[in-house]
C-alpha cells in the first residue's frame, strides 16, 4: 500500500515539475478553471488516501481462549467436574490428537488458529477434523462439538 502511495506521490511531483516547463502563465489564463479543479482533486485525493490508511489501520491484538484439558477429569468453567467417557472414546476409535483437535475447535478457534497453536500444518488439522467428524457421524464443526459434549467426550 505504501508503495502505491509514493508512486501517486512521484507522478504527482512529476506532472507538477512538467507543469514548470509548459508554459505556465499560458495554462494559467487560458485553463484556470481545470487548474483549480484538479488542485482541489488532488487535495481530496490526498486526504482520502490519509483518511483510508488511518481508518484501515489494523490492531493484531488478539485474544484467544486456552483450550480445555485433554485429561479424562478436568473442571468445568461453572466449577463442576468432567470425566470423559473413556469407554465410548476407545469404541469410537478416536485418537488423543483427534480430541485435542475437537476441544480446540469447541473453544471457537479456526482450522488456521489451531493450526498455529500446534505447530501443524492446516491441511493436518483438516485431516484430523475429518476423521473426529465421520467416527461422530457429524457435518458440520458446530454439529460435531454438541455431538461430543452429549457423548460425554469434551467439557
Amino acid at each position: 500500500m505504501r508503495r502505491h502511495v509514493l508512486l501517486y506521490g512521484l507522478i504527482g511531483g512529476l506532472m507538477v515539475a512538467a507543469l514548470r516547463f509548459v508554459e505556465y502563465r499560458w495554462l494559467v489564463v487560458e485553463h484556470s478553471l481545470e487548474l483549480y479543479g484538479g488542485i482541489v482533486a488532488a487535495l481530496f485525493a490526498a486526504l482520502g488516501i490519509w483518511l483510508g490508511l488511518r481508518l484501515t489501520r489494523r490492531t493484531d491484538v488478539a485474544t484467544v481462549p486456552e483450550p480445555a484439558s485433554t485429561t479424562s477429569a478436568a473442571t468445568t468453567a461453572s466449577g463442576a467436574s468432567f470425566t470423559r467417557d473413556q469407554v465410548r472414546v476407545a469404541a469410537l476409535g478416536i485418537t488423543p490428537r483427534e480430541l485435542e483437535m475437537l476441544e480446540l475447535v469447541a473453544t471457537g478457534l479456526s482450522n488456521k488458529e489451531i493450526a498455529a497453536r500446534e505447530f501443524v500444518s492446516e491441511n493436518t488439522v483438516k485431516t484430523h477434523l475429518s476423521r473426529v467428524f465421520d467416527k461422530l457421524g457429524a457435518k458440520r464443526r458446530t454439529q460435531a462439538v454438541q455431538l461430543a459434549k452429549q457423548m460425554r467426550l469434551i467439557a
